[in-house]
């Protein structure tokens, strides 16, 4: 294992065990609970906005460490952004998942922290569970939409 994967792996583990966002609110402005039916992972992500803007995530759930890491990891990247910068995060996401390793241009500066799940995307068994939380968030956006 390369030394930069070993980091990736390490990054992967630590937000596994320390969850950052972790912990649902009494309100929420959108709500979303997805399940992985191929593995069981299953997590319900709130959404928290204002004015157009993301001001938290906030998630709870089971399952592997990558599902795990993953919410984790989008729970730190979402504060702040607008509802189409986050859309366009979970495309691009979405299309660094379908790689299958090779990733994409410009992914370190727009997905930040989570850029470590790119080696997610070589084992296509293990895509839905990196997707977990961005396809929650995707279903609260548009819950959102739905309720303007």
């Amino acid at each position: 294992m390369s030394g930069l994967a070993g980091l990736y792996q390490q990054v992967i583990l630590d937000h596994s065990r320390e969850k950052h966002g972790f912990g649902l609110e009494p309100t929420a402005d959108a709500s979303s609970h997805q399940l992985n039916p191929t593995c069981g992972d299953q997590l319900t992500l709130q959404l928290h906005a204002s004015d157009g803007v993301i001001s938290s995530v906030t998630w709870e759930g089971a399952g592997c460490s990558i599902s795990m890491a993953s919410a984790s990891l989008l729970s730190d990247l979402a504060p702040g952004l607008s509802l189409d910068d986050a859309r366009e995060r979970i495309a691009l996401f979405r299309e660094l998942m379908h790689s299958r390793g090779a990733g994409i241009d410009d992914e370190d500066e727009l997905l930040g922290d989570a850029i470590v799940l790119e080696g997610v995307s070589k084992y296509v068994a293990r895509v839905k569970c990196a997707m977990l939380a961005w396809v929650a968030l995707e279903a609260d956006l548009a819950q959102l939409d739905a309720s303007r």
